[in-house]
Order: structure tokens, then C-alpha cells, then sequence
């Protein structure tokens, strides 16, 4: 049984739960058991499936924080420190979080209105952080509510990866975002099972991408707000 920690940024509230998450290959190090999580997809179906993706990159300027690349401020330790996993996992946005494992997150977003049903979309995140770069990779995404949403989770499988890399050109340190989302639907109402996969992909992929567009400079613009907030608290508590 392993011991899950649940954060609420909403409410504040912090609390210590015991779960027994159930995996393929459980491991056991210092009398507690790791989860190790596959990442989810569709199973084998003759229906109809929208593939759908979208990605974007952006290049950013760092400010000048006074920060060296040997610097115990820079951003490497950022991302190592608790306040750049929460930057990174956008905590702020989320109804709940809990850490699975070291660096195995399972975020649960505020719940939304699909259709006649409130749903809560469930995400599990791995966060792999270096001195030189921080993946975030979804490997799993699944809308928790009543039995018939639940059921949805089978007609839907979605992938996301958000490459964060810091390096120096020309002596101007930069962050390089490259985010790719894909998305595989089940077609299996009318009128869309009558339509060719095509006519689903292009508006969909359409859609996503100007989703992603507008998301990215987004986030980008937190992360930065939340990684100069974390060096003036750092500062402060130096001798």
C-alpha cells in the first residue's frame, strides 16, 4: 500500500491518505511500493478514430535574475525544488493534486459540463527534471464522474509532452517550450460515423491547435512569473 500525499491549492488543504494503487509491475524500495504506470490507449475496436494532434514551440528570453549557470538559483534547481514542480504542473489551475511517486503526479482539474454530465478530468503526469532540460509526459487522462462517463473513457486516448530546455546563445540565456498534443476519438454517433475520418481530423485538428496556440505563451508567462517569485524567496533567506 503506498502512502499518497493530496494537495488542494484551492482550498488550501493539505492531508496524508493511504491508496492501493494497482499496476503491472509494482516494485518495492524501503518497505514502500513505486507505481509504475503504462501510459493508456484505445482498445482493439473496428470503430471509426479521429487522430487528432497539434504542437507548439516557443523560444523565450530569461531576464536577467543575476542568476549563473553554476548558480544554485538557476533554473535546474528550480525545477528540483517543490515550487518548480508545482510551477510546472500548474497547481493554481487544479482542483487537487497528489504526488504517486517520486516524480509521478495525478492532478484532478476543476470539474466541467459535458453535455447533460459534470465531469473531473484526471491526469497522471511524469515530471523528469536534469541539469539541463524538465519533460513533462501525460500518461494518462481519464474523466472520473458517473458510470456512463466513466464509459467514455474507452472511446478516447490522449498523449501530451511539454520539453522545457534552457541554454545559452550568443551570451543571452533562453527557455525553449515545445509542447505536442495528440488526441485518438472513437467515431460512433451520427451524423459523424457517415462522414469520412477526414472531415472530423480537419476541423479537430483545427481546433486543438488553436487551442495549444493560445495556451502555451500562457503558461510559458507563469512559469516565469513563478521561477522570479522563487529566487526572490530564495534570496531572502540567505545570510
Amino acid at each position: 500500500m503506498a502512502t499518497a500525499k493530496y494537495h488542494s491549492p484551492r482550498s488550501q488543504f493539505h492531508a496524508h491518505s493511504s491508496q492501493e494503487i494497482f499496476c503491472s509491475s509494482p516494485k518495492k524500495s524501503n518497505g514502500c511500493m513505486k507505481v509504475s504506470l503504462k501510459r493508456a490507449s484505445l482498445p482493439q475496436s473496428d470503430a471509426k478514430r479521429a487522430h487528432l494532434s497539434a504542437r507548439k514551440k516557443e523560444r523565450v528570453k530569461l531576464p536577467n535574475y543575476g542568476v549563473g549557470r553554476n548558480d544554485k538559483h538557476h533554473m535546474s534547481e528550480f525545477f528540483s525544488h517543490p515550487s518548480g514542480i508545482e510551477a510546472i504542473l500548474n497547481t493554481r489551475a487544479l482542483e487537487s493534486y497528489q504526488s504517486l511517486d517520486s516524480n509521478l503526479y495525478r492532478c484532478v482539474l476543476p470539474q466541467i459540463q459535458l453535455l447533460s454530465f459534470r465531469v473531473a478530468p484526471v491526469l497522471d503526469l511524469l515530471v523528469t527534471p536534469s541539469t539541463e532540460d524538465c519533460t513533462v509526459e501525460m500518461l494518462s487522462c481519464k474523466f472520473d464522474g458517473s458510470e456512463v462517463v466513466q464509459r467514455q473513457n474507452e472511446r478516447f486516448s490522449a498523449s501530451m509532452r511539454n520539453h522545457i530546455k534552457w541554454e545559452t546563445i550568443d551570451a543571452e540565456h533562453v527557455l525553449d517550450v515545445d509542447v505536442e498534443l495528440s488526441l485518438v476519438l472513437e467515431i460512433n454517433t451520427l451524423p459523424f460515423t457517415l462522414l469520412p475520418i477526414s472531415a472530423v481530423e480537419g476541423p479537430g485538428n483545427i481546433v486543438m491547435q488553436a487551442l495549444v496556440d493560445q495556451l502555451v505563451p500562457l503558461l510559458v508567462k507563469q512559469l516565469l512569473q513563478d521561477y522570479e517569485k522563487w529566487i526572490h524567496q530564495q534570496s531572502k533567506r540567505l545570510p
